[in-house]
């Protein structure tokens, strides 16, 4: 949300303030007073309209846009987000005083991906919850093989993403076909995985025949287990590179790791850019 707009809903504006406002408006902590107001992703407020927003909980007073006068209000607030706002305060992106001024009781909620028993009952919630938004009777239970793959599935975007999906599966009533799209535009954690069936590794990581001529005795968990993680490790670095036109910066925002590190990688895995792309790179 545009900053100006973000500050006349949370503050209000009289008439007149500026182009367009014709009429009074009665901002979002005018009308939690004595409530509770919940600001969602407050790490991407920008830093000027946080100094605005310490001023309202040091003081409990603000001043709508256009206006000389203090209103004062008494309401709770909860704050979430999505950032890591201690490495934001150390890049200067969020206001110290602000984030102890709101970090009374902090709550962590545990990414999706991290609690995967959770995935079921959610989905048989949502999907009766966009069923009836939708005027559907279609009540679409997923098959065991695609439970399997939602609950492999990484989920980046946590709840939002899973009721996006459902959203989707309810409007095209086809599990198959917002599942396998799911799987094809994520980042290539579950791509690796899906990839690495029984199949493969076995005729990828044993010697071919080798149960039959050497023996249960020739296999080795751990070296299976050494080169899974490897070709998952290559899988991964080489799909996030081809998506950024292997812009290192990029891929190590999205990877979470060090350009060092990465370079390491590329080097240890062997990966080289297109050979088009190689020759503009010099």
């Amino acid at each position: 949300m545009p900053e100006g707009l973000l500050e006349s809903e949370l503050f209000g504006y009289e008439r007149g303030a500026f182009t367009g406002a014709d009429q009074r408006k009665r901002g979002k902590f005018r009308l939690a007073h004595k409530g509770v107001l919940f600001l969602d992703e407050i790490g991407d407020m920008s830093i000027s309209l946080q100094s605005k927003l310490l001023h309202v909980l040091q003081s409990g007073e603000f001043s709508p846009l256009g206006s000389e006068k203090d209103i004062k209000t008494n309401a709770w607030v909860i704050a979430a987000t999505n950032h890591n706002l201690e490495q934001d305060l150390k890049n200067g992106k969020f206001r110290e005083d602000l984030y102890y001024r709101l970090n009374i009781i902090k709550f962590y909620i545990t990414p999706l991906r991290n609690r995967p028993e959770d995935i079921s009952p959610l989905i048989e919630y949502y999907i009766q919850k966009y069923s009836n938004h939708f005027n559907t009777n279609a009540l679409l239970k997923p098959s065991k093989k695609i439970m399997n793959s939602l609950l492999a599935y990484h989920w980046p975007g946590n709840v939002r993403e899973l009721q996006n999906v459902l959203k989707r599966v309810i409007v095209l009533k086809d599990w198959e076909e917002v599942v396998n799209g799911l799987n094809s535009s994520s980042l290539p954690t579950n791509l690796a995985v899906k990839q690495l069936d029984e199949s493969s590794i076995v005729s990828d990581f044993l010697d071919p025949g080798g149960l039959e001529t050497k023996g249960l005795e020739s296999l080795s968990l751990k070296i299976i287990k050494k080169k899974a993680l490897g070709r998952i490790e290559k899988e991964v670095i080489s799909y996030v590179l081809g998506k950024t036109g292997w812009n290192r910066t990029k891929a190590c925002k999205i990877l979470k790791i060090s350009y060092k590190t990465l370079l390491y990688k590329i080097e240890d895995l062997n990966l080289e850019p297109p050979s088009t792309l190689k020759r503009k790179l010099g």
